[in-house]
């Protein structure tokens, strides 16, 4: 049994997933970044300014820290798992307010049919994200998987 969970297809397997999520729904709102600043901007917790910034800054790290997920870097878990704290975190807010709109998660409704996502769905997907990233600490840990060291330019920091 502990082959099949700590073996390498499911260690592969289970970072494609997340990381293949992170890279999607990075690739979506920087599709529309406007759309995605105004879903940000519904929340209340930053200024207009911020809210554009945060367009584009939140999509990008979506996307670097989704690829090196996939990749196996070193640091890529960590920095998804900040992510994910921080979005359950703004979630919960949304919660306490009552703000039922939609999470701008995965890029912006392009119409009213599209069911969006409210607080309390993508509250409970985040969480399900946390416990796939457990879940590949955990097959480090006892399946032995040693994450890849950064790029070269990025190894001096160390």
């Amino acid at each position: 049994m502990k082959p099949l969970l700590s073996g390498s297809p499911a260690y592969f397997i289970l970072r494609l997933i997340l990381g293949g999520l992170f890279l999607y729904a990075g690739i979506l709102k920087l599709s529309d970044p406007e759309g995605f600043a105004m879903t940000i901007n519904l929340y209340g917790l930053v200024t207009w300014r911020m809210s554009t910034l945060l367009a584009y800054a939140i999509p990008t790290v979506e996307v670097i820290t989704g690829l090196g997920l996939i990749l196996d870097l070193r640091g890529a878990l960590a920095a998804v798992v900040v992510q994910l704290l921080g979005f359950m975190c703004i979630l919960l807010y949304a919660l306490y307010i009552g703000l039922d709109a939609d999470c701008g998660c995965f890029g912006t409704p392009r119409a009213t049919d599209n069911d969006p996502t409210g607080p309390l769905q993508a509250f409970l997907r985040d969480g399900a994200m946390l416990i796939g990233c457990a879940a590949i600490y955990w097959q480090r840990r006892l399946g032995g998987h040693i994450p890849r060291p950064l790029p070269l330019p990025f190894s001096k920091l160390r």
